[in-house]
């Protein structure tokens, strides 16, 4: 029997990492296997437990290699993560966890040192956002991991070292709110330079650069074949943005989501970006800048709807319309467009049902990424990447809140994309579904109303 040819993805969110079968010729997933991405508490601070993730790549791609063909592995993961390696090719350290407070003893110290928004298009954001931040703090309580510090390796492509042998840096993971990063002249940014950071820095490569053949032990662990090409890899939104740019004309945009929510506009309305609001600038996979804006939405879903059902009846939205059940920002206080605000309710939210709470969680989510959207000037049809394409309630509310269509895209985004890296043509349509969500006048109102009490920044009590 012949094989079916698939690329191997190697996917490693913040909340779950993947390993994902992707056919070369339709471009969907075939197979997948997933596992908490697990965080390990101090010391020396919380961090990822890579040799967990490892364990799970190389299991995976053993069960994968008896059942298909693999003929390329690509990689993804999310941002502001870093390794540092020795001159033995070992971490010096464990890979910091972003959300690690313990940041904030050298705060001062690292605004002082990073640069303006206006060159690095990244924003001042909370505990290790900036990867910046986690460097200097490491590299200044702990002078001894400075020196032994020979390379400086984005995180994606440490999965990608992992493999090959080989160590890159990649221009999406380096753009991606990192502070180490010009994105207008394509270099690093000042910052690198005056901390001499500059020759710990790997050289950086394009995301669709083939790097090398796996290793031989990976080989021999795996049962891959020993040619099998293993590419640069790619920023996990980046990944969902993709293929969108090279099948879409004139301006639109991408709202990956995930754990984050990220907005990408392409071609959008000229608008001066916020850094105060979590607008940003990201590089895509071609190297070009895209404005960009973004909050926890996943995150932010999961706290909500963690005893709760996610169903609902038409019933349901006819009681959150009729009785103004809005919840407004934030739910995560240190991210997002409304960045300090702490969350509320127009309605106490024990009375709810299951079905009625799903419904204004979704609103909410909705209006949150149309804010974003609006900060960026997103212009043209909204493209819905990850989880929340399956949720029409956020797609029907996205649609009427940007006064634009909304379309689901199929699958999963950054497995799609990252497997694109691999081929040298791609020429499919298939990403997008054919159902298309519209401006709904029913709706209409609700999200002026939503729009109405957050510019006042004011509770609405309403009994």
């Amino acid at each position: 029997m012949v094989q079916r040819s698939v690329i191997a993805v190697i996917d490693i969110g913040k909340t779950n990492a993947k390993v994902a079968l992707v056919d070369r010729d339709l471009l969907t997933e075939v197979a997948v296997v997933t596992q908490p991405n697990q965080v390990l508490p101090a010391p020396p601070y919380p961090h990822f437990d890579v040799d967990s993730i490892y364990k799970f790549i190389i299991s995976s791609l053993t069960k994968f290699a008896t059942e298909f063909a693999i003929v390329a592995v690509s990689v993804t993961t999310h941002g502001a993560c870093c390794a540092l390696i020795d001159d033995n090719g070992e971490l010096v350290t464990p890979v910091m966890d972003y959300e690690f407070e313990g940041l904030e003893s050298t705060s001062d110290a690292y605004d002082e040192i990073r640069p303006e928004f206006s060159e690095t298009g990244s924003p001042r954001l909370a505990v290790g956002l900036n990867l910046g931040a986690q460097i200097f703090w490491l590299f200044n309580n702990f002078p001894e991991i400075k020196i032994r510090t020979k390379h400086i390796v984005t995180y994606a492509q440490y999965w990608s070292f992992q493999l090959t042998g080989i160590l890159r840096n990649e221009l999406t993971s380096l753009g991606c709110h990192t502070d180490l990063w010009d994105p207008n002249q394509s270099k690093y940014s000042s910052m690198v330079c005056k901390l001499g950071w500059l020759d710990k820095m790997a050289p950086v490569a394009k995301a669709n650069e083939q790097l090398g053949p796996v290793l031989p032990k990976v080989s021999l662990q795996t049962g891959l074949q020993q040619n099998v090409p293993v590419y640069c890899g790619i920023h996990d939104s980046n990944a969902s943005l993709l293929p969108h740019l090279v099948m879409e004309k004139g301006p639109f945009s991408v709202v990956s989501t995930g754990t984050w929510v990220i907005a990408m506009a392409i071609d959008s309305a000229q608008t001066e970006l916020d850094p105060k609001r979590d607008t940003l600038i990201n590089v895509n996979g071609f190297g070009n800048p895209v404005p960009s804006a973004r909050f926890m939405g996943g995150r932010e879903f999961e706290v909500l709807m963690a005893n709760r059902k996610h169903k609902f009846e038409p019933e349901d939205v006819e009681f959150i319309l009729q009785n103004n059940v809005i919840l407004l920002p934030s739910v995560m206080q240190n991210s997002g467009p409304f960045q300090g605000r702490q969350h509320h309710w127009t309605v106490e939210p024990a009375r709810l049902s299951d079905g009625q709470y799903y419904v204004a969680v979704s609103y909410y989510l909705a209006m949150m990424t149309a804010s974003c959207l609006s900060l960026i000037g997103g212009k043209g049809k909204k493209i819905v990447e990850g989880p929340f394409s399956k949720n029409e309630l956020y797609c029907d509310m996205l649609a009427t809140a940007t006064s634009s269509p909304v379309q689901p895209s199929r699958g999963t985004g950054t497995s799609i994309g990252a497997a694109i890296l691999t081929l040298e043509n791609y020429n499919s349509s298939t990403a997008l579904s054919q159902e298309q969500f519209e401006t709904s006048q029913y709706l209409k109102s609700y999200a002026e109303r939503w729009l109405h009490i957050v510019k006042g920044d004011r509770p609405l009590v309403i009994n």
